[in-house]
């Protein structure tokens, strides 16, 4: 296991216990400190015979122990564990420390070596973090709400668990660099790690990639407007469901075209390009529709794949589980949540080194383990002592990766201090780099190529081949995410990666995982959204106000690549680490598909299980405030929140109504509570609103358009953003300065991103030691090109 070395004191409850599953998964030694009873967490809804859903799945693979903080014995023992452990994980306000009396922060001054972290909603200090989050609530405040759903009226939410368990990925990537860091340097940290932080920055960023559509139309702009495009990636209905079309490239164009007929009105090559296309799409669809009524999903897929044609089925999030698909990758399985009590479960992320890694063991009872660590821990190899260094200098990775979820997982180690060499071809570049006429470069390209060098390459060529393998020699990590096979095809396949470098990590992403039916599929974000169900999940309550439009409004999120990219990354940075421990590289892959299916497990199992389940019986509710178009997010989760937002609006009928009492009754009421609320939030603005039920005690939040995001007092007050100033972009553009506040590592560094092959000359004499004239037959002769 990669991180069979790593001890992890785990404090958390609820929202932070999906941090520390993932490093259990990745082999650490995860113990959970329990109170007498067992943790809170174990009676979170929705419930399966009386056992948690989502306790049972974020606790998997750990162990546990009692310890009663007004029993000297177990105080004694928690200062032991948290003396000899690597990484302790605490959630909440004020956390599971305070039981004991202390804090994450006095713990990280007590022991040196020791990296903890506190997991809150908004942080330990700033304006907001009295503030209570829901998913619901980071939808809003991340500008996420502000772009799902119709052009009018009410915002859709995207589904609930998506927030939480995007910001356990990034907790557990901040953590896991500052425990790298710690064998660098010998020195931990405290992380004073906020949910909202994590989803503003790794959910759908307004300030970060927004895809290869976006990237040749977005400029950034104070727009406070509703999306434009609801309709990117096309769906369209057909005899038994829906099936998404997802058109890029000129081929692809080609192969619609063909399968269309070959409509002579649209012969013209000009149409290859997604603008040119985009202006007459409305005309394009109503030949699709025609085609496709007709027939079944399944047979659409098989025929638009075959011909190279993007496509897939919106599917149902209740059958997702027992996807052929899914079972013949082992990427679910049959087990017992608890004793006696099976169901199908997500097994998580990551396949390393072509062996299912995640899921083993159910999540334990309370105090079921013994205390002492399983593993001996790693030690500081080297360590230098020197803290505010950038932990990654001195690793270099190729980069391969393309888009976002490619261009996010090298980005997230440029940013920490890595050299990142981008390796483009001349007539295959990243996507990203599509930008708008009059344009030298995208913004999504700006952000996510920061840090990065750029070295021009024909991989093709022969010679091209033996310089890459060259620089494979040089390197400690090469990261892609083409369809599995094409670096195999491309002469590079892990194997050959390990004979030129016995110490090298690959670390992959594709659409639909390497094994199982489904993985020789082209597949997008858009693709992979309706292929797992997320696409059917997102929705709005009600019929649309088109009704020859399909109901879903995903069109405008770029889930699951800026996630994916982290996930990869944390894959990435164990195999580094175990690394040091075994002087041998791994390969890493995760599929998108997996990502988006483990970050919805809660959902997905619960909806499988069917009638057995006991639901969660909170609602979440989208309320119209004063203003043109604004919109406020109200939680309520028990009946005393409903009580408190009576009790905010001073609306003793509201409190009285018999139709609000319960969750239940809520929940089969909820489009008229969203009206009952409406008259009083109807009369204030959207802070207002927040303002007033926030300090009654209940999740609330005003919807945030990309403006109000760039200008949130809590984001200002942790410097999540620094202006980023990019040569050829006009404006600074606001930059993420890290995936959290750190003690001992500094904030990211900001170079431009590369034009292509700007840095070719540079590399090839400093990295493969080149001379001039070398270089030069090289570029005559194609097979290396560098920017002018």
């Amino acid at each position: 296991m990669l991180l069979e070395a790593v001890r992890v004191l785990d404090l958390a409850d609820g929202d932070a216990d999906a941090v520390t599953r993932l490093l259990a998964d990745l082999g650490a030694d995860v113990l959970k400190v329990e109170p007498p009873g067992g943790s809170p967490a174990r009676g979170s809804a929705p419930l399966l015979a009386e056992v948690s859903v989502p306790f049972a799945l974020h606790n998997a693979n750990k162990r546990s122990v009692v310890l009663d903080p007004a029993v000297d014995r177990d105080r004694r023992r928690f200062e032991e564990l948290v003396s000899t452990a690597d990484i302790v994980v605490d959630g909440g306000r004020p956390g599971r420390a305070a039981d004991f009396g202390t804090t994450c922060a006095q713990l990280a001054d007590r022991f040196a070596h020791l990296v903890t972290m506190s997991v809150t909603d908004f942080g330990v200090d700033g304006p907001r973090s009295h503030w209570r989050a829901t998913d619901s609530v980071l939808y809003a405040l991340s500008g996420a709400l502000s772009r799902s759903g119709p052009t009018t009226g009410t915002p859709v939410l995207p589904p609930e668990g998506i927030a939480s368990a995007t910001a356990a990925v990034q907790a557990c990537w901040a953590v896991l660099v500052a425990y790298y860091n710690r064998l660098r340097c010998g020195v931990g940290d405290y992380i004073d790690f906020a949910r909202f932080d994590a989803v503003a920055s790794a959910l759908d960023p307004i300030f970060g990639a927004h895809g290869q559509v976006a990237a040749a139309q977005r400029v950034s702009s104070r727009w406070r407007g509703r999306p434009r495009n609801q309709d990117a990636y096309p769906i369209y209905a057909c005899r038994d469901g829906y099936v998404r079309l997802c058109v890029m490239s000129p081929r692809q164009w080609r192969a619609l075209w063909s399968w269309l007929g070959e409509p002579a009105e649209y012969a013209d090559p000009k149409f290859g390009v997604i603008g040119e296309r985009f202006a007459v799409w409305p005309q394009i669809s109503v030949l699709v529709r025609e085609l496709f009524a007709g027939h079944d999903m399944a047979d659409l897929v098989d025929a638009g794949q075959s011909r190279g044609v993007p496509i897939a089925a919106v599917g149902d999030p209740a059958k997702v589980l027992t996807e052929e698909h899914f079972a013949a990758a082992g990427a679910v399985a049959t087990v017992e949540v608890a004793q006696g009590l099976p169901a199908v479960i997500p097994t998580g992320y990551y396949v390393v080194d072509e062996q299912r890694v995640g899921f083993r063991t159910p999540a334990p009872g309370p105090g079921s383990a013994d205390t002492g660590w399983l593993a001996d821990a790693l030690p500081a190899s080297g360590a230098d002592g020197t803290a505010g260094v950038l932990p990654f200098e001195g690793l270099r990775i190729i980069d391969l990766g393309v888009i976002v979820a490619g261009g996010e997982a090298s980005r997230l180690f440029g940013d920490l201090g890595a050299e990142i060499i981008k390796v483009e071809s001349p007539d295959y570049p990243d996507g990203l780099r599509q930008a708008r006429p009059g344009s030298a470069m995208s913004e999504s390209f700006a952000w996510t190529h920061r840090n990065n060098l750029g070295f021009g390459l024909d991989l093709r060529s022969p010679e091209g081949k033996e310089i890459f393998a060259r620089l494979v020699g040089t390197a400690d990590a090469t990261f892609a995410n083409f369809k599995p096979g094409t670096l195999g095809a491309l002469g590079f396949p892990y194997d050959v990666l390990r004979d030129l470098n016995p110490r090298i990590v690959l670390a992959e992403s594709s659409a639909f995982g390497e094994t199982g039916p489904w993985s020789d599929r082209m597949g997008y974000g858009p693709l992979v959204r309706a292929g797992t169900g997320v696409t059917r999940l997102w929705t709005a309550p009600g019929e649309t106000e088109d009704p020859d439009r399909h109901p879903f409004y995903d069109a405008t999120t770029v889930f699951p690549d800026h996630v994916v990219g982290r996930i990869v990354a944390i894959g990435a940075l164990a195999a580094l680490i175990a690394g040091r421990r075994t002087a041998t590289g791994r390969h890493v892959h995760v599929s998108q598909a997996e990502a988006a299916v483990n970050q919805l497990d809660t959902s997905y199992v619960a909806r499988a299980a069917g009638s057995a389940i006991r639901p969660d019986t909170a609602v979440d509710l989208v309320c119209p405030c004063a203003g043109d178009d604004e919109w406020c997010v109200i939680s309520i989760r028990t009946d005393h929140d409903m009580r408190a937002v009576a009790t905010a609006f001073g609306d003793r009928e509201l409190a009285a109504d018999p139709r609000f009492g319960t969750g239940p009754a809520r929940g089969a009421q909820r489009t008229e509570l969203a009206a009952a609320l409406g008259r009083h939030t109807g009369e204030r603005t959207p802070t207002e609103v927040s303002e007033l039920l926030q300090a009654n005690g209940v999740a609330a939040a005003p919807m945030n358009r990309p403006p109000d995001v760039a200008d949130d007092p809590q984001l200002a007050y942790r410097a999540r953003y620094a202006a980023m100033v990019h040569p050829l972009i006009e404006h600074p553009l606001p930059a993420e300065t890290g995936p959290a506040p750190f003690r001992n590592i500094p904030a990211a560094p900001q170079r431009p991103a590369p034009l292509p092959g700007q840095h070719t000359r540079q590399i090839c004499r400093d990295v493969l030691g080149l001379d001039a004239e070398q270089i030069d037959r090289l570029i005559a002769d194609s097979v290396l090109f560098a920017a002018d």
